[in-house]
Order: C-alpha cells, then sequence, then structure tokens
C-alpha cells in the first residue's frame, strides 16, 4: 500500500491542514478523514474526480468531518458517477446527511450513490481488496481508530484519544500507524503525548509510526523535541509534510 498524508494539523492550525490521509491499495482509494482545511489536499494530489473509493471518518469534529460538503459538491460538479462509500458510526451517518443538506440545500441528491456502511467498535469491514478493522479511543467524542489490512500490508490510523486496554491490539504489528499526537509529554484529556506513544508502539511492534495532528501552539516545540528522542527509542518514526508520500 501507498500513503499520501495530506494533513498533519490539528482542528485550527493556520500552517498545516487537518489531520487527513489517502491509503491506496492494489483496487481501492480510500481518504481517512475530511477536514474543513483538509478537503483541499485530495485534488492537489489528483484531478481525477473518481479516484476515491471510499471515505472513512473517525469521529464527529469539525476537524475530522466538515470538508465533507465541499469534498461531494466538488465530485458533483465534475460529474462524478462512480458510486462513493462512507464508512462511520451511525451518529457520523446522520451528522453527514445533515451537514450536507445544510451546506449546500438539494445536495443529498448527488448525481452519484452515496453508499453508507456503519463501523462499529470491535467489527470488521470488508472493502474491495481490503479489511477494515475498528476500536473506541478515549477522546472527548466518540472516536473509531481503524486497521486496514491488504495481503501484504498493515496501515492503521488512530483519529484522536488514546487506546484503553485491550484496543491497543487493533495497533499491533502495523507497518505504519498515523496518530495524533498533541503533546510531547503534557497530557490533556482526550489527546495523546508523545511519549505514551513510544511505549505503546513498543508494545505493539509497530514498525514505523507517523505522528501529527501536534497542539499548534506548542507545534514547533513538540517537532524537535521528538526529533531529539528518536535515537533513544529504537524506534523508526516519523513527522510527515502534508502532500509527503510514503510506500509501506
Amino acid at each position: 500500500m501507498k500513503v499520501v498524508f495530506l494533513g498533519n494539523g490539528e482542528a485550527f492550525d493556520e500552517r498545516y491542514p487537518n489531520h487527513s490521509h489517502l491509503v491506496l491499495s492494489d483496487k481501492t482509494a480510500i481518504m481517512l478523514d475530511c477536514g474543513d482545511s483538509a478537503v483541499r489536499q485530495i485534488w492537489k494530489y489528483t484531478k481525477d474526480y473518481s479516484l476515491v473509493d471510499a471515505l472513512y471518518i473517525t469521529h464527529r469534529h469539525s476537524d475530522h468531518l466538515f470538508g465533507i460538503p465541499a469534498l461531494l459538491g466538488r465530485m458533483l460538479e465534475e460529474g462524478r458517477k462512480k458510486e462513493l462509500t462512507i464508512i462511520c458510526s451511525e451518529q457520523i451517518k446522520t451528522d453527514i446527511e445533515r451537514l450536507t443538506e445544510h451546506a449546500y440545500f438539494g445536495i443529498n441528491s448527488y448525481g452519484f450513490e452515496v453508499k453508507f456502511v456503519i463501523a462499529e467498535d470491535g467489527k470488521e469491514i470488508k472493502f474491495n481488496d481490503l479489511k477494515l478493522s475498528f476500536a473506541k479511543t478515549g477522546h472527548t467524542a466518540y472516536n473509531l481508530a481503524v486497521r486496514i489490512e491488504d495481503k501484504k500490508d498493515v496501515v492503521c490510523y488512530s483519529g484522536d484519544g488514546p487506546m484503553e486496554g485491550d484496543n491497543e491490539n487493533l495497533y499491533k504489528n502495523a507497518d505504519l500507524l498515523m496518530h495524533e499526537c498533541y503533546m510531547y509529554d503534557k497530557k490533556l484529556p482526550g489527546h495523546v503525548v508523545a511519549v505514551d506513544l513510544f511505549e505503546m508502539a513498543k508494545r505493539q511492534n509497530v514498525k514505523c509510526l507517523a505522528l501529527a495532528h501536534f497542539k499548534r501552539v506548542f507545534n514547533d516545540e513538540t517537532r524537535k523535541k521528538v526529533k531529539e528522542a528518536i535515537p533513544e527509542t529504537g524506534l523508526k518514526i516519523i513527522l510527515p509534510e502534508p502532500m509527503e508520500e510514503y510506500e509501506v
């Protein structure tokens, strides 16, 4: 699989687009989260308005969700005919339907079929050549991290929030784990700090840890501390920039 890091910023960062990624397998393109500043990133990567087969939304905060009306609107404007699958919780399905109708009245008649597939904690979904598994994190909103597998690779994405208990096993032996990292070591409710992620990645034998979503006012400071700590961790850790690509 290949991953395009579309955005790596938190909710209100003016320098970095919202945390969002594009995962490309042999047969499938799936976009992970679609915040209000991340949505334009997909069109920087491609002008193929049918490229994205599926959209996965981790939780209902605006920096992970509010770009959907613009995404669907542009697909509609460009004449997309291919079905789009949106994978999300039942609550987010309702949110998306309300949000798109409010943003662009009448857009729910897309001109192409939009199919919803409901994600649940502990559930597995097969989509094309991929298997998706989900586990709840400890965020301030209901958030489902996702594990994406094809026959060769395992890519995981946290959305927001720390794993609790056995749910951490979702990341076991991941070739790439894309995880939000709000601060280096100062803990805040609903988010994760770098020092805890280092230990978790070791426990779960994560091959590469990609950190993003740093709290904006400490962004440069946190990045510097992470970079300085990498040699001591014994882990492969990357701090991807927007539009950077990674071959799993």
